[in-house]
Formats: structure tokens, sequence, C-alpha cells
């Protein structure tokens, strides 16, 4: 029987193939790493944030939109559970593309997860305003909630409580997140069986409400494919994240056998759960044309189907589950600034790459990735369309960041480069390919669909600019390319693994990769 020292140092064996010596304190267990990926995804806030979205642009027949992303996001979680059997190491996606790819691709990957993760986490903790002036309107600090700006201004005061109670646990150190976190997740799947089965006790009609379109689809040119399209947004928001657990492979006891396992299960669980509590939410609730629902969404419907008591316990419950969704996007965010950094592929490098000697956590990250998401509130303190703008924006990066790992893997797997690992661990075998293939696709697919310029997503409310409906292809080209750009003519010219980062020769030398890409980035002249 192996001993805890053994099993350490096998675990850290992985980090050599990328020229890294263990550094991070390995202390996270099976369940660890399965609540981050969930809470990242986490199926309260997400269902909650955006049911009034969806079942507003496609009616009740949205719901269809919910197994159809799942399928397309499970082959890209299949793929990434045979990256993070065989490479689970911090920064994950942007190790993965850097490792499949070459590191100009890697960066890229890298710096757009990291823009999205940051945005994010702005956009997660605005789910603070859909739920906290439900419960109680002494939350409604600015005005009561009817003037132009006050639901956009107080949902910026409520987020930025939140960013800094984020940025102050992951600054103390990764236990003291897990335990929150833990504690916050297993609250949250608790709420979420309870609200299903309290849903299914006051159902008032049939499954065969989504087959209900409400005729969304009237006056559009596709008709209702474009509506569903639209409404699909809403789900395609939800079901992202789960390479979170891989992401904290270097801080995860087993992470080989354990993030695989995390991930597939983070994601499947907020499948089921989360599509129950959509359907049974539309059988309960006393009326499908009630305003309330293409406003206020899951909130109106717990208190209406629950009355005040019980329906703001759950709303508690909600909170509870946005608070360690935040808590995880911003641990994502560190990890990935972290891994970046150790690179040298961040300015400041050599200080976002320093671990506290006593928190063992990198700690100046925590705090920017904090500042920054603040500071995408305040640009944005103004603007009614916050809500779906900000989620949008950050949601198409980060499908942006998946297909940078999926794609070269796919040209990896074609040039018969792709090893997956050995020992029994996590491998798709012959269905590699298809999988990969599907992945890409619907990566590709997703990223159009999500940025296209419709005014329902990105101009549906006052005042109305151009640059708004066209906002995420703006923003996002603009990142991508200008991110690039600094990185080709500035960056690049200083990439390489820091000293006091960097594993010893012999340590890395005694390794063997699953592609022919460079052990080390070495620096450029």
């Amino acid at each position: 029987m192996s001993s805890p020292d053994d099993t350490a140092a096998q675990d850290d064996t992985g980090l050599a193939e990328f020229g890294y010596r263990p550094e991070l304190k390995r202390t996270l267990g099976s369940f660890h790493t399965f609540a981050a990926g969930i809470s990242y995804i986490s199926i309260l806030t997400g269902t909650f944030q955006l049911f009034y979205f969806g079942y507003g642009h496609g009616g009740p027949a949205y719901w269809w939109s919910w197994p159809m992303v799942f399928a397309g996001q499970l082959m890209i979680a299949l793929s990434f559970a045979e990256l993070a059997a065989r490479h689970p190491v911090a920064g994950s996606v942007y190790n993965w593309a850097k490792r499949l790819g070459n590191p100009h691709i890697g960066w890229l990957a890298g710096w757009m997860m990291l823009i999205a993760s940051i945005v994010s986490l702005s956009a997660v903790a605005l789910a603070y305003q859909l739920t906290l002036p439900q419960i109680s309107r002494t939350f409604q600090f600015v005005g009561d909630g009817t003037g132009t700006y006050d639901v956009a201004t107080n949902g910026v005061l409520l987020a930025a409580v939140l960013i800094l109670f984020t940025t102050l646990v992951n600054a103390f150190g990764v236990k003291l997140m897990a335990r929150i976190n833990t504690a916050g997740v297993f609250i949250e799947l608790i709420a979420t069986v309870v609200l299903i089965v309290l849903f299914a006790v006051h159902i008032v009609r049939g499954p065969g409400v989504v087959l209900q379109t409400h005729h969304t689809g009237s006056g559009q040119h596709s008709g209702y494919l474009g509506a569903f399209l639209t409404a699909s947004l809403a789900s395609a928001y939800v079901m992202y994240g789960f390479d979170t657990a891989a992401s904290l492979g270097e801080e995860s006891l087993d992470p080989s056998r354990n993030a695989p396992r995390a991930i597939l299960r983070a994601l499947i669980a907020s499948f089921v759960l989360g599509g129950l509590v959509l359907l049974l939410a539309m059988m309960s609730v006393s009326s499908l044309t009630g305003k309330g629902l293409t406003t206020d969404g899951l909130q109106y419907v717990v208190l209406d189907v629950l009355g005040d008591t019980v329906g703001k316990a759950m709303l508690w419950c909600v909170l509870i589950a946005v608070t360690v969704c935040a808590l995880a996007v911003h641990t994502a965010a560190i990890r990935l600034a972290f891994a970046m950094a150790r690179d040298t592929n961040l300015p400041a490098a050599a200080l976002l790459a320093k671990v506290s000697p006593r928190f063992r956590t990198p700690v100046l990250p925590a705090v920017i990735v904090g500042v920054l998401a603040l500071g995408v509130l305040l640009i944005n303190i103004r603007q009614p369309q916050i809500f779906s703008v900000v989620t949008s924006i950050g949601i198409i990066m980060i499908y942006a960041a998946y297909l940078l790992v999926t794609a070269p893997m796919l040209v990896a797997r074609l040039r018969g480069k792709w090893v997956p690992a050995g020992g029994g661990r996590f491998s798709l075998g012959r269905w590699g390919l298809p999988v990969n293939i599907v992945a890409v696709l619907w990566g590709a697919g997703m990223i159009v669909n999500l940025a296209w310029p419709r005014d329902a997503v990105y101009n549906a409310t006052p005042p109305y600019h151009w640059y708004l409906r066209w906002g995420a292809v703006l923003f996002v080209g603009l990142v991508s390319a200008g991110g690039f750009a600094y990185y080709w003519f500035v960056q690049r010219h200083r990439t390489g693994v820091l000293a006091e980062h960097a594993a010893s020769p012999a340590a890395s030398a005694g390794t063997t990769t699953g592609t022919d890409t460079p052990v080390t980035v070495p620096a450029h002249d």
C-alpha cells in the first residue's frame, strides 16, 4: 500500500512535463473538486438568473434548449476529462492549449479565459440584484426599483459587496475557500432537491407544457427557430465552468483520477437537477402568462407556488448558491492568472506568481482579479442592459477559450500525436475522435449564436445604441486582437518559466509528453 508521501510524489510527476515544480499545497479531496465544478456551473444561480430571458423569448418550449446544450457541452466535458486525466494542472485551459497547440495558442486561450473569468465574476455577482430585493425591498438601496437606472445601479452596489467577500476569502487560502465552497454546495444541492419536491407536490398541469411556444416566433423571419436560438442562450449561459475541477489539480489529491470524475459529475448533476427545476416550475406556476415570469423569472415562480415564507427561505438558499458560484469563478481566475504568470506571460509576472508562504496560495492575483471585476461593474453602472450584455460577453470568450483547446486536440488526434493517460485513468478510446469533432463543431456554432447581434440580447431597452447591439462582437474582437498584438510584440519575448517556479532539469528530462510540444516554453531573444 502506498504512503501519503508516495501518492503526493506521484501527483506531482506530471508538473515536470510543463517544467514546473510543485508549490501549491495538496489538500482537496474528491468532493472538494466536484464542489468546485458544480459551484461554478451553479444550478440555482444560472437558472434563477436567466429563466426570465429564456421563457420570455421562447415560451415554455425553450426548455428543450436545456438537453440540447447539455449534449453539446458533454462533448467538450468528455474531451476535458481525458485531458484532466493526462494533465491535471493549474490554469487548465491555458496549459492544455499550450500543450496541444503551441505557446501562442496557449497564451490566447489563457488571455480569453482570464478576461472572461473577470467579466463572469461581475456577471454572477449581479445575480444578487435578482434575488435580494425579492426577499426584502430593504435591499433596494438605490431608488425604489422603478427608475431608469435604479436596478442597474443597485445591482452594481450589491455585486461589489459580494466581490469584496470573494476576494478576502481567496486571499486567505484554498482551505478556507474549500470549506465555504463545500458547505455552500451542500446547501445548494439539498435546497435544489427540496425545491424539486415542493414544485412536484404543487403541479397544476402536465409535462406537455414544454410543447407550448406562446407564439414567440411570430413576426420573425425564421419563425420559432429564431426565437428558440435566442432563448437557448439562457441554457448556454449556465452549463460551463466544469473545467474548474482540473484547474485545482495542483491542490488536489490524486487529481488525474478525481478531476475527470468531478468534471463529468458536475455537468451531469447540473443537467438533471436543473432540468427538473425548470420543468416543474412551469408545471406548478399558477399561470403561464403571469408578467413576473418574463421579468422576475424563477424568483417569481418560487414565491407564487410556495408562498411568502417558504418561498423566501428558498431564495436565501439561492443567495448562498450565487455566493459560492462567485467564489468558484474567482478561484478559477486566480489559478489561471498564477499559471500564466509562472510562464512570464503576464505583466509583473514574478509578483503575480508568488505563493504566500503562510496561506500557500497566490494572494496578489486574488486582489487584482477582484479589483478588475469591480472595474467592469463601475464601467457599466448606468446601463440597464448590464445583465444580458455583461453575461453574454463573458460566456462568448469562455466558449472561444474552450474551442482553442478542443480544436488543437482534434488536430493532435488526426496527426496521431494525442496519447491519453494510461494506468486505468479516464480515456475515450475509439470514441475520442467523433466526440472531439462534435465538441469543435458545437463550440464554433455556439460562439456564432452567442455573438449574433440581436436587439433582443444586446439592445433590448433604452438607450438604444448601435455599439450595444454589436457590443459582443466588438468587445470580443478587441480583446482577442488587441491582446494577441500585445503578446506578439511585447510579452512573447519574455516568455519562459520563472526560475523560482521551474522544475529541476533532471525532473523535466525524466518525463514524457502526450504530444510533441516542448516541455518548457523557452524565452525568446
